[in-house]
């Protein structure tokens, strides 16, 4: 394994924490509430990075996500890059990539997601789309939804087709609740001819190029053997959450770097807080805790990109991110003593943002027992 980051990813890095570092400030996250920046959205495009994310894979995602969450950017980075840029490169069909993937990558086609558990949402007779998702995060912004059926097939769903209310949460998402009646959706991938991936890949007789992400079916084809086929519905809720543990990863570097920079500055009795071994121990244990997170998730996203077996690598990545996030979230706003209980003070903001992720991603028991189950089923990839 090796997770040295290229020449373009490092660039696209860099310049990405530029940018969030000089436009997500307190005063711009205090003023954007719970919607998202415009501005720096417009930004973010402008300098090429969504779509730079088609050609840095996805572990240079993770490094970009890194740097919105050390700044909790209010911008809708990873879910259009996950559930669109990234979904639509790997299993559109050429023409709804040569249609959709320009406008996702300039920011005019924003694309969330509602990948869930396969019953909340059905195809009718007529192709027509019927369900409803309680929380899509970033609906306020999106133009396109992609959601999951009962049958495990992806569709695009236009937001101003469907009916979408806002719901307000705790942390500063801008997120929605989204209703299909009957709502028309076009299939991720679906063209003349095409067999469906997921009932393919179900029967156990899928072409492994029309399931897997690009290059898995060459990678596997060269190492000698043939692994399973991957759903488009696999690779896309197991990419959303090593996706989704990066951004967890920097929220948890942001919260630390605050604590240590407070516990160095506050004095008690003389004496910094940073000098008391409770101190030290505490920040120590988040620190490993952030590292973890960051290693789990850096794993996932390198096979990912290597054509390699990935998705007890994405659910470690995801157990991290939810069991070790919240840990760290805590041990950030406890490290700032009273000025913790704030909630003005930019560490709660991490904080709210930790625990959404922990929520967006399970909690860390449910997580764990569909990583035991892929464990006792024989499926678990080396």
């Amino acid at each position: 394994m090796d997770f040295t980051p290229t020449e373009e990813q490092t660039a696209a890095r860099d310049l990405a924490a530029r940018i969030f570092g000089d436009l997500s400030t307190h005063e711009r996250l205090t003023a954007a509430g719970t919607g998202s920046d415009a501005e720096l959205w417009k930004e973010l495009c402008a300098a090429g990075l969504v779509a730079a994310v088609a050609d840095i894979g996805l572990l240079g995602l993770v490094l970009l996500l890194e740097e919105q969450g050390r700044t909790t950017a209010q911008v809708p980075f990873a879910a259009s890059c996950v559930y669109g840029l990234l979904a639509v490169t790997a299993h559109g069909s050429g023409e709804q990539r040569e249609r959709l993937l320009p406008g996702i990558g300039d920011g005019t086609v924003v694309v969330s997601g509602a990948v869930s558990g396969p019953g909340a949402v059905r195809e009718s007779a007529s192709g027509r789309l019927s369900g409803a998702l309680p929380v899509v995060p970033w609906l306020r912004d999106a133009t396109h939804v992609l959601v999951a059926d009962d049958r495990r097939r992806l569709w695009l769903v236009r937001t101003a087709e469907a009916v979408c209310e806002p719901v307000e949460l705790t942390a500063p998402w801008s997120a929605g609740r989204l209703t299909l009646d009957g709502t028309p959706g076009e299939r991720l991938g679906a063209s003349a001819g095409r067999a469906d991936v997921s009932e393919g890949a179900s029967a156990g007789r899928a072409d492994v190029s029309e399931g897997a992400p690009a290059g898995r079916a060459d990678a596997a084809e060269t190492a000698g053997h043939a692994d399973p086929p991957v759903s488009a519905y696999d690779d896309v809720l197991a990419t959303a959450r090593i996706a989704f543990a990066g951004l967890q990863a920097g929220v948890c570097a942001g919260s630390l770097a605050r604590a240590v920079e407070h516990t160095n500055a506050r004095e008690q009795f003389g004496r910094p807080l940073a000098a008391k071994q409770g101190v030290q121990l505490r920040a120590a244990d988040a620190y490993m805790d952030t590292e973890a997170i960051r290693v789990t998730a850096y794993e996932a996203a390198w096979r990912r990109d290597e054509g390699l077996p990935y998705a007890s690598h994405a659910l470690t990545a995801a157990w991290w991110a939810s069991e070790a996030g919240q840990r760290v979230v805590h041990a950030g706003q406890h490290l700032h003593g009273g000025t913790g209980a704030d909630l003005e003070h930019p560490v709660h903001r991490h904080f709210l943002w930790g625990r959404q992720l922990d929520a967006y991603l399970g909690c860390g028991s449910e997580v764990l027992q569909e990583l035991g189950e892929l464990i006792v089923s024989g499926e678990v990839e080396t």
